[in-house]
């Protein structure tokens, strides 16, 4: 494969993540001790997560929510999801049709409704982004980061990488703070192995299910999951992607810093999970499974982040993996070819 300026690439990420790592914690909700509770509003009730998440947040145990064990402890102290604006896709059936249900979970746990963002915005101190569609993200993100409240954004970020880079560069424009990721990242056996218990990594192997959107790019809608497993363990530096596409399996190879190489297999027929493998210069280590974690450790570093404003994930890491995605994208186009990262960083950023 072609190699790579790896500087030219590194800073490339650097300028379009800068200063997002030096935005100051946000002192209204760590500082203000007349502050009781942290009031957080979300964006768009077309998708089952807004359940999962709120289920932690506002202690809700049943059928529907996540079913992770204990549901609710003194993580969760000192927040509470209080509304919510339910739109949503325009344009996505299979989203449209979900509103009505998450509209009546919401007001069966006595989440406001509201009928913009703008109102949103002067209810609540933080705001999860969970719009299915990454169509209408892109004006949804900067109503609230133009209002400064801490931004969660649910996978997908965006639908293109133009608009990722637009939503990231805005954040720091006016230095409002801004975390995404998917809960695939808090895997057991892939935080071990990001946090050296098998020593250097060599490389990795993960999978997930990765049904197609014709509306997103390919790995955008779901493939997302088990790629930022792939970069949980070997990090942002990735160099070319190529990739193999058939009806039923997409395989990706990325070859990252020191002649690493990462594979990615989504998966569209048979048994389907989200896991991987950590290859370490100590010892080979399975990532998990998510059934051992469920959304709980997501939502306890989201809400951590809405108190300091501190994102637990570099946004050149979160960046990384869009370019490795829209490269992938590029590498089917071109016949499986293998494709620079930092030519397709550089053609989203002019």
């Amino acid at each position: 494969m072609k190699s790579i300026d790896r500087r030219k690439f590194i800073s490339g990420l650097a300028i379009a993540g800068a200063g997002l790592a030096s935005i100051n914690p946000i002192e209204v909700l760590a500082g203000n001790q007349s502050q009781k509770m942290i009031r957080i509003g979300i964006i768009g009730l077309d998708t089952s997560q807004v359940t999962m998440i709120i289920s932690h947040i506002n202690n809700i145990p049943g059928p529907g929510y996540d079913v992770v064990q204990p549901l609710w402890d003194s993580s969760f102290e000192g927040f509470r999801v209080t509304a919510a604006y339910p739109y949503g896709s325009k344009k996505i059936e299979s989203s449209i049709k979900q509103i009505p249900t998450y509209v009546g979970k919401m007001k069966e746990n006595g989440v406001e409704l509201v009928d913009s963002i703008k109102i949103l915005l002067s209810k609540v101190d933080a705001v999860m982004l969970m719009t299915f569609d990454g169509h209408p993200r892109v004006d949804q993100a900067m109503e609230v980061i133009k209002a400064g409240k801490p931004l969660f954004i649910n996978k997908p970020f965006a639908a293109s990488l133009k608009d990722v880079i637009k939503i990231i560069d805005a954040a720091k424009k006016y230095n409002c703070p801004i975390f995404s990721s998917s809960p695939t990242r808090y895997l057991k056996g892939a935080q071990a192995a990001r946090n050296g218990s098998i020593g250097d990594i060599m490389g990795a192997d993960s999978y997930s299910g990765c049904p197609l959107e014709p509306t997103h790019p390919d790995f955008y809608w779901y493939g997302i999951h088990g790629i930022e497993i792939l970069f949980t363990i070997m990090g942002k530096d990735c160099h070319t992607v190529q990739r193999k596409h058939t009806l039923n399996t997409d395989h990706v190879v990325g070859i990252w810093d020191n002649d690493r190489i990462g594979t990615y297999r989504g998966i569209r027929k048979g048994k389907v999970t989200h896991s991987g493998i950590a290859y370490g210069l100590n010892e080979i280590l399975p990532a998990g499974s998510f059934n051992d974690v469920g959304h709980r450790p997501l939502v306890i570093d989201i809400l951590q982040f809405f108190k300091t404003g501190i994102s637990p994930v570099n946004i050149e890491e979160t960046l990384a993996i869009h370019v490795f995605m829209e490269a992938a994208d590029e590498s089917k186009r071109q016949g499986g070819a293998p494709v620079s990262m930092q030519a397709i960083l550089a053609k989203a950023q002019s």
